[in-house]
């Protein structure tokens, strides 16, 4: 096989590896707060802002990696 026919299998598993990281770490991530705010509660304010920040930073990842997989696909940089 030629590297250009891996091409599409290489962008789908950019994406769906990074959509399950993404989605693993937020679920991760929300369950943690959960438990802390309901140790807690006091401490559920100072948190949020934290746990939001750090969803945009995991969302930011998946979104880079998507568009790095799809330029990948469309330009083909490899040719």
């Amino acid at each position: 096989m030629e590297g250009i026919n891996l091409l599409p299998l290489a962008v789908g598993h950019m994406i769906g590896l990074g959509a399950i990281g993404s989605c693993l770490g937020v679920g991760v991530m929300a369950s943690k707060y959960l438990e802390a705010s309901a140790r807690q509660p006091e401490m559920m304010e100072p948190l949020q802002g934290k746990v939001f920040l750090l969803v945009g930073v995991l969302d930011g990842a998946f979104i880079i990696a998507t568009g790095i997989g799809l330029w990948f696909a469309t330009a083909n940089p490899f040719r």
